[in-house]
């Protein structure tokens, strides 16, 4: 489902994607997937990711410019 929504977000190309608890209902190694892509598919799009997240190892993986 979260691959879904992944592409349904980015088909229009936006500025920003928000996306609220992405992986709150994956277990770890599905949670590192969907964020895998949706990452790459900002980066490929030129957008920004903003997340909201109570997850301490995604908080940990945020890159920060």
């Amino acid at each position: 489902m979260q691959r879904i929504a992944i592409a349904r977000a980015l088909a229009v190309k936006p500025a920003v994607v928000f996306a609220d608890e992405p992986t709150g209902a994956l277990d770890q190694a599905t949670g590192r997937e969907v964020m895998g892509i949706l990452m790459a598919a900002a980066r490929d799009n030129g957008s920004a990711v903003v997340v909201v997240t109570h997850d301490p190892t995604l908080l940990r993986s945020a890159a920060v410019p």
